[in-house]
């Protein structure tokens, strides 16, 4: 991290951004992604969490300098974050300033069944929506999840194992927020293991319930036509 008090108009304020990637978070990653155009205070204003409005005060701009090196060199090492396989065997959650560990089991299946079927859902949609842009030859080696759907099948596989509570969707998927305080080192990897291990949900899906009632019709389909084959002399 590297820290620095800046004169503006209104007194002083505290920017501190990090350096290095292992201080990055994936809410923090995310804001900068979703930006069209990142301009340096754009970059500035996400990694030290002070409002874009509040850097305008600043009395001498060049003293946003000191950040520019550093904002450079990691937006370098961010392109290089993808070809990180190193998950993490436990992560901590910080929730109203208590501290959880939690370790990262390497199979969604134990789960409880609706977050289980939350993520399956996501990653499908994330994987087929690829293959639809860019063709299905060769797709895995080409696949990168968005970050959005990456926070949001951690959030369903976090969500009761870090807050003990029964599943339920609404807050599982409003769990994303304390996802996005993560590492992106250690978030991304996590979420990137669950995509990887789950290429047969591009095709299509069909749900228990609906399979039994196919079944039915056809048995209905058969004993009429059982039926038609007895009345028919």
């Amino acid at each position: 991290m590297i820290e620095k008090t800046l004169k503006t108009t209104a007194g002083k304020i505290q920017v501190r951004i990090p350096t290095l990637l292992d201080e990055l978070t994936l809410g923090q990653m995310m804001a900068m992604q979703e930006k069209h155009y990142l301009d340096d205070l754009d970059a500035i204003s996400i990694l030290s969490g002070i409002p874009k409005d509040e850097l305008h005060s600043v009395k001498n701009f060049e003293d946003f300098l000191t950040f520019g090196d550093y904002v450079s060199s990691l937006a370098n090492q961010i392109r290089y974050l993808y070809n990180n396989d190193s998950i993490p065997n436990k992560v901590t959650f910080t929730i109203n300033g208590q501290k959880t560990a939690v370790n990262v089991i390497r199979n969604l299946s134990v789960e409880p069944a609706g977050a289980f079927l939350a993520a399956r859902d996501i990653i499908a949609d994330e994987i087929n929506e690829h293959i639809n842009l860019y063709g299905e030859e060769d797709w895995q080696e080409h696949f990168q999840p968005s970050l959005k759907a990456c926070c949001q099948v951690l959030a369903q596989y976090f969500f009761c194992r870090v807050t003990n509570k029964k599943y339920d969707e609404y807050e599982a998927e409003a769990f994303g927020g304390e996802v996005k305080k993560l590492r992106v080192t250690e978030a991304l990897p996590i979420a990137r293991h669950f995509f990887t291990c789950y290429p047969n949900l591009l095709k299509q899906r069909i749900g228990f319930l609906p399979r039994l009632r196919l079944q039915w019709r056809k048995r209905q389909v058969s004993r009429r036509l059982k039926s038609s084959n007895i009345l028919t002399p």
